[in-house]
């Protein structure tokens, strides 16, 4: 019934979250070439918003535990899980103060308003799946970045998204370049649950009702463990707050 339900929801919100990515788009631009990083930032940030509230059209809504404990003033790498699109949505809206930087596939830097001028100009790195040569430098640069200006940079290990929830395997080398090229970081382990339900039948129609939760796990300073260590802690915890 749900399901059946969901297909005339659906078709509001895409024509929402559509003409959301439209709108942006042009503002995006303007903010950028006119008015420098901080106001593109903003853009951005409330591009994010309005997204949100396209999803509670579907019912959607959202809990994130323990913000006040991630450190200020101070380089982040959020190490999380992934389930969906939407990850991204709700990070960039509840962690805006930290100013997210993403590692994204390279197919997402072109073709999509909105996305695909911020992943361009915003900080975000693109890279090539297919050439693991390519994404050192690229995660390299993005690493200095957030180490110079006490950014953040939001890494999925897991490569790509969970559709059933449950956690994959971890891979080790975005992180181990990030921990080394910002070595003043904290890795900030986070734990999404409930996302993938949105898209559980596939993009069309979307799942209805989800409570999506994001929990932030203890700060882990980089500098104060060697990185398999690192690697071990962050994973587990990441784990440990996952819900299937």
């Amino acid at each position: 019934m749900q399901k059946l339900i969901s297909y005339p929801i659906s078709v509001i919100y895409y024509l929402c979250f559509g003409l959301t990515l439209v709108i942006f788009h042009p503002i995006q631009w303007v903010c950028f070439h006119v008015f420098g990083y901080q106001a593109h930032k903003i853009s951005v940030d409330y591009l994010n918003f309005f997204l949100l509230r396209c999803t509670n059209l579907l019912g959607t809504t959202y809990k994130f535990e323990n913000i006040e404990s991630i450190p200020e003033n101070v380089p982040l790498i959020f190490v999380s899980n992934h389930q969906s699109m939407y990850d991204i949505i709700a990070m960039i809206w509840f962690f805006r103060r930290f100013h997210c930087k993403f590692v994204s596939k390279k197919e997402l830097g072109s073709g999509i308003p909105s996305v695909s001028f911020n992943l361009r100009h915003g900080g975000s790195v693109l890279i090539d799946r297919k050439d693991p040569k390519q994404a050192i430098p690229a995660i390299k640069g993005l690493a200095e970045y957030i180490e110079k200006h006490n950014r953040s940079a939001v890494i999925f290990p897991e490569g790509t998204r969970s559709k059933t929830g449950k956690p994959k395997e971890f891979a080790q080398s975005g992180l181990k370049i990030l921990c080394k090229h910002a070595p003043s970081a904290y890795v900030v382990p986070v734990s999404i649950n409930n996302s993938w339900k949105i898209v559980k039948y596939g993009f069309f129609p979307l799942g209805l009702g989800n409570r999506l939760t994001f929990v932030v796990h203890k700060p882990l300073a980089v500098k104060e463990y060697d990185f398999a260590e690192l690697m071990e802690k962050t994973e587990a915890a990441v784990v440990q707050g996952i819900k299937i």
